[in-house]
């Protein structure tokens, strides 16, 4: 694969699956929207479906990566560093690309964020809806320590399956690794997501909030810069052990 090859197709899978998983945050968390509090189960699977479709957009042109901590622990289980960088360069762009995408989506619905009063439906609003939820990662509970854990381990429940999948013929002659990859991830939002909303991804959370830093979002309130080192640290670090565990068990 060209350098070319690997930027654009990690540019555009990324953007896909960051415009379905800040689309699906936007549906389930902003007023005005069909899909408001329709809950964790459904940002799981929109997540899980951007994954598909970003990764099977992109495969033909980069093999569909579309997250550093994955490229980490694949570097480091074949020593192959050469490209890593535009890996991970595309995948930021494609971050900020697809953040960008999902506020165009739900641009009205950013601008209804209002402080107070009554909606147009007549009902009271309670304050402006928290924002940078739909782009990034907050955790439940602000423990450096225990939210650093939690995105090492859920980013090894993700990576090493991946790496691992890689060894099953039928997967790789079928087309269906990414499907499996897909599906994984709904399982890590639903078994691994609730103290800090699985990041998992390091281009995934950084990006979309470098793009809620600057976006003219009525009320957006911060963009959580003081926790922002842990969804970068975490899934660095744990695509990284995934591919040492890899390398020394298979």
């Amino acid at each position: 694969m060209s350098n070319g090859d690997i930027f654009v197709g990690e540019v555009i899978g990324t953007a896909i699956l960051i415009l379905f998983g800040a689309g699906v945050c936007a549906a389930v968390t902003l007023r005005h929207s069909k899909a408001r509090a329709s809950g964790w189960v459904v940002i799981a699977f929109g997540w899980g479906f951007g994954v598909l479709a970003g990764a099977y957009t992109a495969a033909p042109l980069s093999g569909g990566q579309l997250n550093p901590a994955v490229t980490i622990g694949i570097a480091v289980d074949t020593g192959k560093w050469d490209k890593v960088w535009v890996y991970l360069l595309g995948q930021m762009v494609g971050a900020m690309l697809g953040a960008v995408l999902a506020y165009l989506v739900y641009l009205a619905q950013f601008n209804a964020n209002v402080t107070s009063g009554s909606g147009e439906d007549g009902a009271d609003d309670d304050g402006p809806t928290p924002t940078l939820g739909i782009f990034s990662t907050i955790p439940e509970i602000n423990n450096p320590v225990a939210n650093l854990i939690t995105e090492i381990i859920a980013t090894i429940a993700l990576v090493l399956p991946i790496l691992a999948f890689g060894l099953t013929k039928g997967l790789g002659e079928s087309g269906t690794t990414t499907l499996v990859v897909a599906f994984l991830v709904v399982g890590i939002g639903l078994s691994l997501g609730g103290p800090t909303g699985y990041a998992i991804n390091p281009a995934r959370d950084l990006g979309p909030r470098i793009v809620h830093s600057f976006l003219p979002i009525p009320n957006k309130g911060t963009s959580g810069w003081g926790y922002a080192i842990i969804p970068v640290a975490g899934p660095l670090i744990g695509g990284a052990l995934s591919g040492l565990i890899y390398n020394a068990a298979f």
